[in-house]
């Protein structure tokens, strides 16, 4: 019992004052250039709500919202994750994966579009004879 309260008062508490990050200004230019991009995604995303767009104009709104979602995450990527400080070999090493299997997505989802299509467009049902319904008399019309 003696031994366990020995071995707590050897260790001694030390604390040393910590002084401000010195990359706060790079920090805070990030929140901004994030928060205006988030600000303005979300206005391009409830607009079309508001105004009731269709056609090419919500086409248009919802391309540029991917762009500026893409955006975002590439700046988080470079800032926070520290990509963007880090070679131009070791970034392609990441960045070209990435971007092939995102295509891979969007080339596959196109081929699966045009296959359905082309599928259905040959699958037309039969058509069907139409029966004249039959004539139901009302209760109590027959005495």
């Amino acid at each position: 019992m003696e031994h366990v309260n020995q071995a707590v008062a050897i260790t001694p508490e030390i604390s040393f004052p910590h002084e401000p990050a010195p990359n706060t200004k790079k920090i805070w230019k990030a929140f901004w250039a994030l928060l205006i991009l988030t600000i303005a995604e979300l206005a391009l995303g409830l607009s079309h709500y508001a105004f009731h767009v269709q056609g090419w104009v919500l086409m248009f709104l919802k391309g540029l919202m991917i762009i500026l979602s893409l955006s975002k995450a590439v700046y988080i990527v470079s800032i926070f994750m520290h990509l963007g400080d880090e070679t131009r070999n070791l970034r392609m090493a990441i960045l070209v994966p990435l971007i092939s299997f995102a295509w891979f997505i969007f080339a596959f989802l196109w081929d699966g579009n045009a296959y359905r299509n082309m599928r259905n467009r040959y699958d037309v049902p039969a058509p069907t004879q139409q029966v004249a319904p039959a004539v139901v008399p009302e209760p109590g019309s027959l005495k």
